[in-house]
This record gives structure tokens, C-alpha cells and sequence, in this order.
């Protein structure tokens, strides 16, 4: 894994419904060191998911620059996009999105088949990925022998599993009960804190968002604050 920082240089989003112009994000200039932990909030439409997604190259800026380490994502093609993402990604959103007839193993092993790697490889990194998030004796369960906590580890293990350097979380949390989401977060804190992995979280709940050590506030696709947090949880 290499540190790489983020910079964000004017970027603006408008969707397009027929000939009416829907703007999302408007003017965004932002800053983001390697190893942070940033937590997005916003009411509802405010562009939270929006700017995550394109940190994450899955939509592209109509205007602005994105940069990330040495990569500007407004210049890449669909091709290096979905290239630059395996490579540089893992994705955890509220609900989990595995594969109902795999393994847990087997659905953290999918993003590898993308590698050049051999099946002992690839095993050996899903081991250290479960084991990471508490999963080590669940490996051969399906989605449906987990619990929904136990499922939200099978993703983050999916998405740690390629050694990424940037993790991106949209509402992880959200369709958990309080003591799982807790050890959700706390398991977020762990990678930021541990691990070094830089992690940008979205949410609207502020429990969740007193996880971070940064809180930016959106509201009508306009950055309005940015604080400096200090985490009132810290990992075990």
C-alpha cells in the first residue's frame, strides 16, 4: 500500500433530467491528507454520496479536478477508472451486496480474481482479510447462516482485501442495530488507526460520525464546515 493525499480543485456535479440542469456539488475545493479519517454529513441531497463516488471514480466530475496521489480521475477513461478503482479502492455501503450462494471466502476472494495472483495466494490474503475483521472461523458460511453485523465484516473484508488505499464508506452502519454498528465502527477506527488505511465515511447519524477525527458538512452540494474532530471512541 502507498500513502497518497487527495486534493479536489473546484468540482462541480450537475445531472441532466431531459433539458433541466440539476446541479449536486458546486465548487468544492478540498484537502485530504494520506491515514485521515473523514466523515461526510449532510441532510438528505446535500451531494454526500455524490462526492464520495466520484473519490471513488465510480461517476466523473462535469467540472474541476479530482487528484489522488499522482492520478486525476476527470482525465481517466471508463478503462483506467475501473483499473485505477481495483487497484486503489475497497467499497462498503449500507447494504452488503454479497453473493447469496458463495462463502464468505469466496465473496472476499472476488476482487483478487482481478490480480494476477495463484489460488494459494489468493487464499492466503482472504485468511488475513477475514481474520482482520473477526471472521476467521466463518470462512465456509454463506451470507444466509450470517448475521447482518457478521455480513457488514464479510464486505469490509471484501473491500480490505486487495490492500487498497483509500476505503470508502456510504452509511455503513445504517441498517444495524446500535451495539453492531458500534463494533462496525470500532472495526473502521482499528484500519484507520492500525492499519494506516484512509478512510472517508458518509453518514447522517453523528454517534457514527463521532468516529472520525474530520466531519465536513454538505448542504446543497456546498461544503459549509469542516471541523477537526477528536474521536470520543478509540479502538481496543
Amino acid at each position: 500500500m502507498v500513502s497518497i493525499d487527495i486534493e479536489l480543485h473546484d468540482v462541480r456535479k450537475v445531472y441532466y433530467k431531459s433539458t433541466l440542469a440539476i446541479p449536486v456539488l458546486e465548487g468544492i475545493d478540498l484537502q485530504i491528507a494520506a491515514g485521515e479519517f473523514v466523515v461526510f454529513m449532510g441532510p438528505s441531497g446535500s451531494g454526500k454520496s455524490t462526492l464520495l463516488h466520484l473519490l471513488g471514480g465510480l461517476d466523473q466530475p462535469t467540472s474541476g479536478s479530482i487528484r489522488i496521489g499522482a492520478d486525476y480521475l476527470e482525465q481517466m477513461s471508463e478503462t483506467e477508472l475501473t483499473r485505477w478503482r481495483s487497484h486503489h479502492v475497497g467499497f462498503i455501503f449500507q447494504m452488503y451486496h454479497l453473493v447469496p450462494v458463495l462463502t464468505a471466502a469466496e465473496n472476499v476472494e472476488l476482487p483478487l480474481l482481478l490480480f494476477e495472483l495463484s489460488s494459494r495466494e489468493r487464499r492466503q490474503r482472504v485468511e488475513l482479510a477475514l481474520s482482520v475483521v473477526g471472521l476467521a472461523e466463518r470462512m465456509e458460511h454463506r451470507p444466509s447462516q450470517l448475521s447482518g453485523g457478521q455480513e457488514q465484516r464479510v464486505a469490509i473484508a471484501r473491500a480490505i482485501v486487495t490492500d487498497p488505499d483509500l476505503i470508502l464508506a456510504d452509511e455503513p452502519t445504517g441498517d444495524l442495530d446500535a451495539k453492531t454498528s458500534t463494533e462496525i465502527l470500532e472495526l473502521l477506527q482499528l484500519l484507520n488507526r492500525d492499519f494506516g488505511k484512509t478512510i472517508l465515511m458518509v453518514t447522517h447519524d453523528p454517534k457514527a460520525a463521532s468516529y472520525g477525527r474530520r466531519i465536513l458538512h454538505l448542504e446543497k452540494g456546498i461544503l459549509h464546515r469542516d471541523e477537526t474532530n477528536q474521536p470520543i471512541h478509540t479502538s481496543r
